[in-house]
Formats: structure tokens, sequence, C-alpha cells
């Protein structure tokens, strides 16, 4: 029995999309500016994503004051930029299922939902981490 092609089974890049096909230095670029505009899509379009950031910008700069082990500060600073990481997949998810339809539907409830708590699980990890920085420092 013969294996089937990458063709056959739907895995040929250029039937995905006309920029899967771009290479090198230029896909680079083109990643970077798709990035730029995804970052400025989630601040202009996104309530919870603007609040985060004020969060994040808030809360970074005090990690790199607190007089704590540089692994700590990194945790502290990589805990809140998670929240950022799940909020643009959140945000994304949010906006795939809008696009596929505006009617009220269980499952795109579901997928908004869990979405949704990601979100909150990131946030709690950012509560952990910082209160158990914060306990060292009150030692």
């Amino acid at each position: 029995m013969q294996e089937p092609s990458s063709n056959e089974l739907g895995l040929d890049p250029a039937n995905e999309s006309p920029f899967k096909g771009k290479t090198g230095l230029r896909r680079v670029w083109n990643a970077l500016g798709y990035s730029l505009a995804g970052l400025k899509a989630a601040y202009l379009c996104e309530d919870a994503f603007r609040q985060e950031v004020l969060l994040a910008a808030v809360l970074i700069p005090v990690a790199c004051l607190l007089p704590v082990p540089w692994l700590g500060r990194g945790v502290m600073i990589a805990s809140v930029l998670l929240v950022l990481v799940v909020e643009l997949i959140n945000s994304a998810i949010e906006a795939v299922v809008d696009r596929v339809s505006l009617e009220n539907h269980r499952l795109a409830k579901r997928a908004k939902d869990i979405g949704s708590a990601a979100v909150l699980v990131s946030l709690l990890i950012v509560f952990v981490v910082w209160a158990g920085a914060l306990m060292e420092l009150a030692r």
C-alpha cells in the first residue's frame, strides 16, 4: 500500500495561504508586520487587552525596582506577560467565533467562556507569583 502524498493529505502549504510560500528574511519581516498589526488591533479593539497592558505598565517597572533575585524578577515579569499572551489568544478566539456566526450557540459560548477562563487562570498565576515574591520580601 502506497503512502498518501502531502497534497493528498491537504498538507501543501501553498494550498493553505498565499503567504505560506514566503521564506527567509522576507517571511520574518512579514511576520513582524503581522504581529505589530495584531498588537495594534488588540489594543484598539479590546478593552480587556488595554487594561492588561496598563497592569503590565505598572507591574513590570515595580518588578524591576523591587529587591528580588533576578530569577524571581524574571518570573514576576513573565507571569505578567503571560496574561497579555493569553488575552491575545482569547481575543483571536472571540474574533473567529464572531466571524463564523453572531448567533447565540452553545459551542460559540463554550469557546468564548474557555478563552475567558484561560485569562482568569493566567491572572491567578500573576497573583500567586507576586504574592510569593512579596511574602519573601517581607521576611
